[in-house]
Order: structure tokens, then sequence, then C-alpha cells
């Protein structure tokens, strides 16, 4: 029944049914004043956002944007003037080269703005902010053209994933419970070679696997983080490891299995997003306590 669901939910999409029906719903509850938050936090959980209504839907879950939408002209004015106020600041200072890559430059607004002079370092990982925030500044400069947009999306989510830290150990203990009932026979394997400890899981979900996965594929991940549901960053890594099972399975040792999950086919990306949202759906998504959404 599983498989005639995939399958039929598959057809859909590419004949375009399902969008446009999913659009429909979504266009519906955007017609409500005001938007009720946690009906929009559902679809994003049941369904990929539209690429169209993304950016809009991703500032309300996020608090960048009010649940009223007669407010968000002049609120998106405020963070704007934000935005630019931070630009130039740093400037003036001269805390970073106008010439650096983008997501530097956006780093350095985001310390300015918490009032910090170096990234600070997440205490529970030992993991410095500055390696969650850029990959995903560097992730958000290729899906939004608007630098405003990317500055406020990537403050959000690193705020986020700064809150996520405490509940990291439950996201390494459903990775591991999940891919022993997927694959017995690739979770044994990895025991035996002691690799499960090794693998990069802690990088993996500080960076919301920017620099792992395409930005389009993170797209649809991310729709799930903004949603309040960070437990899918565990599926990810689960369908990351069995999508390249064969040549894990191939490797003897636990610096051929690292050498193996850092060099993803690009054909393989968006595979593994789409089957670890499957996979996730399958066991049940429900949103949780709404770490991603600011305090």
């Amino acid at each position: 029944m599983a498989d005639e669901r995939n399958f039929r939910s598959s057809y859909y999409e590419k004949v375009g049914c399902r969008g446009v029906e999913e659009k429909k719903s979504l266009e519906i509850l955007l017609k409500e004043k005001p938007w009720d938050k946690m009906k929009l936090k559902q679809f994003c959980l049941r369904f990929t956002v539209p690429a169209a209504y993304r950016n809009l839907v991703w500032k309300v879950l996020l608090d960048i944007l009010p649940v009223y939408p007669d407010s968000h002209q002049f609120v998106m004015e405020q963070r704007t003037d934000q935005y630019r106020d931070l630009l130039y600041a740093v400037e003036m200072l001269e805390l970073v080269d106008l010439k650096e890559r983008r997501s530097k430059i956006l780093l350095q607004m985001w310390l300015l703005d918490n009032e910090e002079r170096e990234p600070p370092v997440f205490k529970e990982t030992n993991f410095s902010s500055e390696d969650t925030f850029v990959p995903i500044a560097e992730t958000l400069l290729e899906l939004y053209d608007d630098e405003v947009d990317v500055y406020w999306f990537a403050k959000s989510l690193t705020d986020a994933v700064c809150a996520m830290q405490k509940d990291l150990s439950k996201l390494n203990e459903a990775f591991q419970s999940m891919l022993e009932k997927e694959d017995g026979e690739l979770y044994n394997h990895l025991v035996e070679l002691n690799a499960l400890e090794k693998l990069p899981l802690v990088k993996w979900y500080n960076c919301c696997f920017a620099g792992i996965l395409d930005d389009t594929s993170l797209a649809k991940i991310w729709d799930k983080l903004c949603s309040g549901a960070p437990k899918i960053l565990s599926f990810v890594a689960v369908m990351l490891v069995i999508t390249l099972r064969r040549n894990i399975l191939k490797a003897t040792s636990v610096e051929e299995i690292l050498k193996c999950v850092s060099e993803i086919p690009e054909q393989y990306e968006e595979v593994i997003a789409i089957k670890a949202i499957e996979l996730w759906q399958y066991y049940g998504s429900q949103p949780q306590s709404d770490p991603l959404a600011k305090k």
C-alpha cells in the first residue's frame, strides 16, 4: 500500500495535479486575516511549499513578518532599514572588507547585531556558529536574489540551530534507531568498523545540510525546519547514508566511509531529500516545540 501511495503521489506530481491542488490550498490559507500560523505550519509539514510562496511563508513562520498581511510592507521596510544600518556599520568600523564573499559580510553583520566580536562557539558541541551561518547564507544566496531576505533568514536559522543544540543527542539517537530499522546490514557494517560515532552528524545538523546538499533539495527540507520540525535532519542523515550504501558496504575503514559520505554524487542529492521527507512522513511527522521561531 505504501508503494502504491508513493507511486500515485509521484505520478500526480509529474503531471502537475498535486502541485496545483497544494497551491490552491495554500492560497486559501493566505486569504485569511490574520493568517493562522498553525495551519501554515501544518501545510508545510504535509507538503512542499510552492516556490512562488516560499519566501513569504518562511518569513511568517520564522517571525520575520507578522501574521497580519496588512503590516507586511511596513515591517519589511523596518527590516530593510536594520539591514542597511548593519551593513553601513560594518563598513564604517572596518569589520570586514566589502570585497569579501557576501556570506562573510552577512556574518559580520550578524555578529555586530548580536554584539559579538568573534563567532560564538556552541558550548554543547564546541562547534563554531560561523560554520553554521556561512554555509546557510551561501545556500540562501542561491535561493533568493534579495540580500535583505537572505540576512534575516540566515539569522533566524542560525539562532534556531543554537537553540537546537540541547536536542542534538536526541537527533543522534533517532538517526541510529532509524538506520538500524531501515537497513540492518548497513547499520551493522558501520558498527563493526566503529564508524557510527565517527560520522559527521553534528556538522550535518549544525549547518542543516547546507553545503552538503544542493539548494533546491535543501529548500524542501527547510520547509519542515521552518515549521518547527528539526527531527527531519536525522531522517536526511539516514537517507544520505542509505543512498550511499553500496559504496559504504565496500569500505573497510572509517577513513573510507568518511570519504564516501563527503562525496555525494550530484544526481543523488534530490533523491536523498525526497526520500528523507517520505520516510519522515511515513513514521508520523509531528510538529515539535518550535525552536525555529524567534523567541
